[in-house]
């Protein structure tokens, strides 16, 4: 570079001028047009109706959570004045720092968004005066609410989760950034296209709505991109079993010695499995492989109203049962490791205590990967289960024989707004732009059903009653105690998990009477387990052996550990495996059915 060169002229202000003022018109009018046919249809949906777990009953249910926080603030005048008083204050420090700005002055933000907030990361939310206080005045108000709820008294614990969640909600709907003429992202591409991402945004909203089933399934990846068995799913194996309600997929071994004992894979049914088989460097199913663990995965069937019937019981006899059975007729040896994924897990834990009762010990070891037995701190997923709640959603099942997999799918993302429903409404629909091509995304929309019988006793018996934690559940005329389970586990919580949060899962391992490897990884409930090792991207916690009565003291003593937990499980799981012996080709003695990953997981809902 030349000595003493002039310094670059400053960077160009955006242009927020309309490129074609005709053409924009012309748009505005398709808008209107097309915007009305699209809400007459959605009001015509069950996103619009009263129904369990829709947007309509989610706000009936907001507005009476609110007003029992407005009625304990109603019963302290003076404190409710007080706090009123706060954001004016706020309001008018706001206001008069806009007014300083456009004077030339410098000044220093009243409220700046968190660490990590995407939502404000263009630089036109700081640079420009406008933008810039529309997101304070959002910071200001929401900061200022949650300041509100956590000084609200009189609350019990489930109202004040109830609140809080809401607040959520609330507040991640209300962002500047949702709305089009707030937001500087849409406002340039709205001017610089003269509305064309506008029009093409609710082209692409209609044909959500069309490709949707009960609710709206916000397109989050572009499916196009993704096919099970061609780039996801990929790890070569055989269906070596099958029955009504699974596939059971053995694994091609990879190594020239293989361990002794093999490994039952358990995947929740409310998701499709291959979340642990992603693109290869992504597969958990992969690396255990690639460790020398001979691996059978059970893949859930995606049912329909046929098999409505189908209970927990069914799902533990026929389901994990029936499948460690063909797992040792396949191998000859008399006892596998268990893995339980989520609600795999939770059967997997039940399945145990069920066995424990009668005597029998089919298994050598256990891992629990996020999974709840003891579900008084479940966190969010409270808020969708009360005794109304499932009636309506029992009744809902009763005429189809299902729980539509779009329901759950609903659910778990409005557990994270921010992240799962805002960012994708305003790429999709307002900025008019084709979603990224992402696996775990398009895993996420690739929903399953979820037969009445066994649905209505998981959130009857676990989340609403909690009676497998209190000794309480009867499965099969047998009564289910975990402080019978007596074999060696590996329990994995994840550090910011929003559906199995980590205190959960955490006092659930306490309820084992043998010994328990309690691991805490990075990330939350998906990122924290798919965590393979060749990207340093996460960490993982663990702990001496010495008893810690709760999480928090657990944390204390804890050691972190750069990378992923992956290794470390496996040389745990290496100790229950036994000796080296010689590789187990697919259906060596029970026979093949299909290739790996069989046809159950293909079936679209």
């Amino acid at each position: 570079m030349q000595k003493n060169a002039p310094p670059p002229p400053p960077a160009e202000p955006p242009s927020y001028r309309i490129a074609d003022p005709e053409l924009f018109a012309r748009n505005m009018l398709k808008l209107v047009e097309e915007g009305g046919r699209v809400m007459a249809d959605y009001l015509e949906r069950s996103d619009g109706k009263m129904g369990p777990w829709s947007a309509a009953s989610e706000m009936s249910e907001a507005a009476k959570t609110m007003a029992d926080i407005q009625r304990a603030w109603m019963g302290e005048p003076m404190k409710l004045a007080e706090a009123q008083g706060q954001l004016m204050h706020s309001y008018m420090e706001l206001w008069n720092n806009a007014v300083r700005r456009m004077l030339g002055e410098r000044v220093e933000p009243v409220a700046e968004p968190e660490t990590g907030d995407n939502r404000f990361k263009d630089p036109e939310w700081s640079q420009n005066p406008y933008f810039d206080f529309w997101k304070q005045a959002y910071l200001v108000t929401t900061q200022w609410a949650d300041d509100v709820l956590r000084n609200t008294d009189g609350l019990d614990e489930k109202t004040r989760q109830r609140a809080e969640f809401f607040f959520r909600q609330m507040s991640s709907a209300m962002s500047p950034s949702n709305f089009p003429m707030l937001n500087p992202e849409v406002v340039r591409e709205t001017f610089a296209s003269s509305g064309n991402n506008l029009v093409q945004g609710m082209a692409q909203l209609a044909d959500d709505m069309e490709k949707s089933g009960d609710l709206l399934k916000i397109s989050q990846t572009d499916v196009s991109a993704f096919e099970v068995g061609k780039n996801l799913a990929v790890t070569p194996g055989k269906v070596v079993y099958q029955n009504e309600i699974l596939q059971l997929i053995q694994y091609t071994p990879t190594t020239e010695k293989v361990r002794e004992v093999p490994l039952l894979v358990v995947p929740p049914w409310i998701n499709k499995f291959y979340i642990l088989d992603l693109t290869p460097p992504k597969s958990f199913v992969k690396y255990a492989v690639d460790q020398g663990f001979t691996v059978f995965l059970v893949s859930w069937v995606n049912p329909d109203g046929r098999l409505s019937h189908k209970s927990f019981e069914d799902y533990m006899k026929e389901g994990i049962l029936l499948a460690a059975d063909a797992v040792r007729r396949e191998t000859g040896v008399p006892k596998s490791n268990v893995l339980g994924y989520c609600v795999g897990g939770t059967l997997v834990a039940s399945t145990l205590a069920y066995l424990a009762a009668r005597g029998e010990e089919p298994f050598a070891s256990a891992t629990f990967l996020t999974t709840q037995v003891d579900f008084s701190k479940a966190g969010d997923l409270l808020n969708f289960i009360d005794d109304q709640q499932l009636a309506s959603l029992e009744e809902m099942m009763a005429e189809r024989g299902y729980l539509d997999g779009s329901r759950m799918a609903n659910v778990f993302n409005m557990l994270r707004p921010r992240d799962l429903i805002w960012p994708y409404i305003v790429n999709n629909y307002m900025l008019g732009k084709k979603p990224f091509p992402f696996d775990l995304l398009y895993w996420n929309q690739d929903s399953t059903r979820m037969p009445a019988a066994n649905h209505s006793f998981y959130l009857r018996q676990f989340y609403h009653e909690n009676r497998l934690a209190k000794g309480e559940m009867t499965v099969a005329g047998t009564r289910l105690s975990l402080g019978k389970i007596k074999l060696p586990i590996y329990e994995l919580a994840t550090k910011e998990d929003h559906i199995a949060p980590a205190k959960s899962v955490f006092i659930g391992s306490k309820l084992f009477s043998g010994p328990v490897e309690f691991v805490l990884a990075g990330s939350g409930h998906i990122a924290g387990v798919v965590n393979p090792p060749d990207k340093i991207k996460y960490q993982y916690w663990t702990a001496p052996k010495a008893a810690a009565d709760t999480l928090e003291e657990w944390t204390q003593m804890a050691r972190e550990h750069p990378g992923s937990w992956w290794p470390h499980w496996s040389e745990w799981l290496a100790k229950q495996s036994g000796g080296w012996t010689v590789p187990r080709e697919p259906g060596e003695r029970i026979g093949a059915i299909e290739p790996a990953p069989g046809s159950y997981v293909k079936a679209k809902s």
